[in-house]
């Protein structure tokens, strides 16, 4: 059995950063900075609330006696008690003969084209380990991409307002940039696990280390150029979030709509289509949360039972890198032209340049993580270098100019009629040069 160690991170990092966040909030209350304290608190609290409701509906608690769990879930000390119950478990485990366990069969990665299965036991406390690693890896996506990434955001850009960073606030966007990457981190292995939800899955450490360092890279960059964007020209910073926002949190429902497939029903039983429908707009809110600042990796398909696009698509990968890079040397430019007096003592040009090559670095890293270290890189049915190859070739393609108009330009070059015409003006041009020596002959 796995020690729980993805459970024990998730705990430490939503505690040590929703202290960190009460203890701000408080030196901004003391300072006289009222709007920052209820920012600060705002964006600490609302994760807090919706990570308890996950907790929540993953162990159907509502649906059981449990007032007491529900009680400290109120509390927001949810978390904690998920995380004694499940060292409780992992301990205690073995130790009495479970009264009856379940048969699950997975397919082991292919070697040299063939894939065996194999049946393994697994009792009652695996399973409910299981169901807490499940619940803790959605719980800290949502306190990363709702919570920390506004939260560090918000810190950033009062960092470059007033010019300070003082070591609580330092400790505290460190915190928030770690809880982000590992909820950024969970989700790519939550996709890989969903898709591949037939074979036995193991992540080794360098696909972790790639992973990390892609995402770092990413998510860094990101903000920093929302934050320098937003402090040069705050009217035009909400407008740019809300399109990016909006655009992704219909994309999943526009397809939907397009398949015109019926509303799933299989989600949860005991919902209502109302309560189908609150489950759906909320992860479609999670889903455009992670988009706004790095690729989710878990692609939303409304119309399969799973809720999950299981195909792999490099198109899809190829252009949102492209548009946010795109996106981010825009927001760049717009920042260098317009930037103010409290940029005077930074480099601007080697500030662009070095946020452009960081999110070089991250697509780099995320190129070697799906080309050397996937866990499932045998089952793709072709590699990320081959996609990538073939999306050059269609862009190559789309932006050469048609052939029928090179043939009608060489033909118009080479036409028999522009020949004569030519060769009618050379001999009208010779018979003018030569018409002054004829008129004074004859006059001779």
């Amino acid at each position: 059995m796995k020690f729980p160690g993805s459970v024990l991170i998730s705990v430490v990092l939503f505690v040590a950063e929703t202290a960190a966040a009460l203890c701000l909030s408080g030196t901004y209350g003391s300072a006289g900075d009222r709007m920052w304290q209820w920012l600060t608190l705002l964006f600490a609290l609302l994760p807090c609330a919706l990570v308890q409701l996950s907790l929540v509906f993953v162990h159907r608690d509502v649906s059981r006696d449990r007032p007491l769990v529900l009680l400290l879930h109120i509390l927001q000390l949810g978390p904690l008690v998920r995380c004694v119950e499940v060292f409780y478990i992992y301990f205690h485990a073995g130790r009495v003969e479970e009264p009856y366990v379940s048969i699950t069969k997975k397919r082991q990665m292919p070697k040299d084209g063939y894939s065996e299965e194999v049946e393994k036991e697994v009792g009652q406390a695996e399973g409910k380990l299981c169901t807490h690693r499940s619940a803790f890896s959605r719980a800290s996506v949502i306190q990363a991409f709702l919570g920390s990434a506004p939260q560090l955001t918000l810190q950033l850009y009062i960092c470059v307002l007033q010019q300070e960073i003082t070591a609580a606030r330092s400790i505290f966007m460190v915190l928030s940039l770690l809880s982000i990457v590992y909820g950024a981190l969970r989700c790519n292995i939550l996709a890989i696990k969903i898709k591949y939800d037939d074979y036995d899955v193991s992540v080794k450490p360098a696909a972790y280390l790639c992973i990390f360092m892609w995402r770092s890279f990413e998510i860094a960059t990101r903000v920093i150029v929302l934050v320098l964007f937003s402090s040069v020209l705050q009217i035009w910073t909400l407008p740019v979030v809300l399109v990016n926002f909006f655009g992704f949190f219909f994309y999943p429902w526009i397809l939907f709509w397009q398949s015109k497939s019926p509303f799933p029903e299989n989600i949860e039983k005991a919902l209502s289509r109302v309560g189908t429908t609150i489950v759906l707009c909320l992860l479609t809110f999670l889903y455009a949360g992670i988009n706004m600042f790095c690729w989710s990796a878990v692609q939303l398909k409304l119309n399969d039972p799973d809720l999950i696009n299981k195909s792999q698509n490099w198109y899809r990968l190829t252009v949102y890198y492209m548009l946010r890079f795109i996106e981010n040397a825009f927001l760049l430019l717009m920042w260098y032209i317009y930037k103010t007096d409290i940029y005077l003592y930074v480099c601007a040009p080697l500030l662009v340049l070095q946020l452009l090559i960081g999110y070089c670095m991250a697509v780099l890293f995320m190129l070697v993580f799906y080309q050397f270290c996937h866990p499932c890189k045998k089952l793709f049915s072709s590699s990320i270098s081959e996609g990538l190859l073939s999306c050059f070739k269609f862009l190559c393609f789309v932006c050469k100019p048609p052939k029928s108009t090179i043939l009608m330009d060489k033909a118009n070059l080479k036409s028999p009629a522009n020949t004569d015409d030519a060769w009618s003006s050379s001999k009208t041009i010779d018979s003018q040069n030569g018409n002054p020596h004829q008129s004074v002959s004859a006059n001779a």
